[in-house]
């Protein structure tokens, strides 16, 4: 079986004053846990407000529970690696 976990992490950057300075920390963002995780990570929403990141990415495995625990690592390393406050996280399994 083929399981796809794919997370949703909202994050707020209230000291970015404009869309230049956000694109830089989220390119910055995406590149690093692209290079550590070896997954599909790209900013996905609020690409027009200045202080709002959303990033989703995805992870597919032959095991649920190593997919769902590369996604909680993928939201710590987030949450460690940046400036922005983590909001929210949502996971979605899906598996075929």
């Amino acid at each position: 079986m083929i399981y796809t976990v794919t997370g949703r992490f909202t994050l707020r950057a209230s000291y970015v004053r404009s869309l230049k300075e956000k694109r830089s920390i989220v390119k910055s963002l995406v590149a690093k846990v692209r290079g550590r995780f070896n997954v599909s990570c790209s900013e996905v929403e609020s690409m027009d407000s200045h202080t709002e990141i959303v990033i989703a990415c995805a992870v597919v495995s032959n095991t649920m529970a190593i997919a769902q625990e590369e996604i909680k690592r993928i939201g710590d390393f987030i949450d460690g690696n940046t400036d922005a406050e983590l909001l929210s996280e949502e996971v979605e399994t899906t598996n075929f």
